[in-house]
């Protein structure tokens, strides 16, 4: 049997409520725990695709969401714990409706929803139909992220965005906006939020970080302004030695503006950077972003000389619907072209050497690797692919039994092994593997559920039937991903070794 918190109902005495697999081995029920007296009050049973639990402000379950299929969701909502859940809103896998919090007095919510829109918007919703009532907050560039409620003031305070590096931040309360203007005049430079509070909403810890530290918390009394650190998250790498992120921009070849970040060896700025060696890293996922901070990958390889390019291709996320659709069906196609665009803005600035340029990702990312050095050949000099997709075909036919509920809308996403298998066969490196030319490090996890091991397995062997050369690390205690210390050790080790073979020992 296992448990989970739900909500810890900080406004209630001697109360959480818990997710408990007791009454179905498979299914997590929500219960009402009394702590004083170990008193356990079952609250819904939960037919098994039951997930996302939402309390009201006075600590009663009133919304979950449910998983229909591998395509749509359903919101379910009641008035009271004594009624049963009714379905009030089914969306499919491309629309949102997240109810974030309830307003102050239990009628309605405050939701994230991009229903008939593009990008993810903050309205005041009517739980019990999900009619939108207002819209509250929304931003021509990027999706809201999260939202910021005082539950001792009972208001909410504010929205907030990622941005190119600095939070969009929009706030409903001008008290809440006055502090934030305080801390931000006392930690300039630092990006910095809301880790915790006291229960009063007096102190506050806080924590601060940037593209040159991991950050630091601080203790700070609102009432007082005071503002004392508390401690440095690594407080051994010392903030002059590392390098900054930049944001960048570049356009693609069909006219989309992209978000990219560059970091540029020590003592390097955009403007003085020149025919550098540079390793290109698109991010995994892909539906995922990268964003402005700290990353121990960028300084470590800026560190050996490196510039590093990173940037949010079509499909990233936070950047609206029209944006993410526009990478489905697209690996190795448009999303590729992406990646492309920016190495070749890179070498039209003047930055990187043309002959001395790596590309180097994870998962999604590593396909990418695999994707640049076969479909775009002469652009690079080796590639990096750790636990990357190679065959597209034999990655969806192999879909992990906890993806399963997902595959319709991955069938969408990435394609069909059927219906879309020439596309998918055209967009498989190991399928054109007699294009590579150039030298490859392909790590892998023998246990990897989501990338299987005979993903990398057929790449090497059809790359070394050629003489190609490639280095191949398995690691049998591995996974998707390396989470053992010394094999990740080993992994930048080798790659150290390799950037420096093939591209050279960093700047000039």
């Amino acid at each position: 049997m296992r448990v989970g918190l739900i909500d810890d109902l900080e406004d209630v005495p001697d109360e959480v409520i818990i997710s408990m697999n007791r009454r179905n081995p498979e299914a997590f029920d929500p219960y009402r725990l009394n702590l004083s007296t170990g008193q356990l009050t079952l609250l819904a049973e939960n037919p098994g695709n039951y997930q996302g639990w939402m309390t009201d402000h006075a600590g009663r379950l009133r919304a979950v969401t449910a998983i229909v299929d591998g395509v749509n969701t359903q919101i379910l909502y009641r008035d009271t714990e004594d009624e049963p859940f009714r379905p009030v809103l089914t969306t499919n896998f491309k629309e949102t409706v997240s109810f974030m919090e309830f307003t102050p007095d239990n009628r309605l919510v405050y939701a994230a929803t991009n229903l008939g829109r593009d990008k993810l918007v903050l309205t005041l919703m009517d739980p019990s139909t999900c009619r939108e009532l207002e819209v509250l907050y929304e931003h021509p560039r990027y999706d809201i992220s999260n939202i910021s409620y005082s539950r001792r003031r009972q208001k909410l305070l504010g929205v907030f965005c990622t941005g190119h590096k600095h939070p969009v931040r929009h706030y409903f309360d001008d008290y809440e906006e006055q502090l934030r203007t305080r801390l931000a005049e006392r930690l300039p430079g630092r990006e910095f939020g809301l880790a915790d509070e006291s229960r009063d909403e007096t102190r506050r810890l806080i924590y601060a970080g940037g593209d040159r530290t991991r950050g630091s918390y601080y203790y700070y009394n609102t009432l007082t302004d005071e503002l004392r650190k508390v401690a440095d998250v690594a407080p051994w790498l010392p903030e002059d030695e590392l390098v900054e992120m930049h944001p960048v921009t570049y356009t693609t070849r069909d006219g989309l503006t992209l978000e990219a970040y560059l970091s540029l060896p020590p003592g390097l700025t955009p403007t003085t950077a020149r025919q550098l060696p540079v390793v290109v890293n698109p991010h995994g996922g892909p539906w995922a972003r990268d964003v402005w901070g700290y990353s121990s990958e960028v300084q470590f390889l800026c560190n050996r000389g490196y510039a590093v390019l990173q940037m949010n291709f079509r499909g990233s996320t936070g950047y609206g619907r029209r944006f993410l659709e526009a990478s489905y069906k697209q690996w190795g196609r448009a999303m590729q072209d992406d990646i492309t665009d920016g190495v070749r803005w890179l070498i039209s600035q003047g930055i990187a050497h043309p002959r001395r340029i790596a590309i180097y990702g994870g998962s999604y990312g590593g396909y990418a690797a695999l994707a640049g050095v076969t479909f775009t050949p002469d652009l690079y000099a080796c590639a990096i692919d750790y636990v990357g997709v190679s065959n597209l075909l034999t990655f969806m036919r192999t879909i992990p039994p906890y993806w399963r509920p997902m595959l319709e809308m991955m069938y969408e996403q990435v394609g069909h092994p059927e219906a879309d298998r020439q596309m998918l066969e055209a967009c498989s490196p190991a399928l054109h593997a007699d294009r590579i030319k150039v030298p490859l490090l392909i790590a892998q996890g023998a246990c990897d559920p989501r990338v299987n091991k005979a993903e990398s397995d057929q790449m090497v062997a059809a790359l070394r039937s050629r003489g190609v050369e490639v280095e191949y690390m398995v690691k049998e205690n591995e996974g998707h991903g390396f989470s053992n210390q010394e094999n990740r050790f080993c992994f930048y080790r080798a790659m150290e070794r390799f950037l420096r073979q093939h591209i050279g020992a960093g700047a000039v």
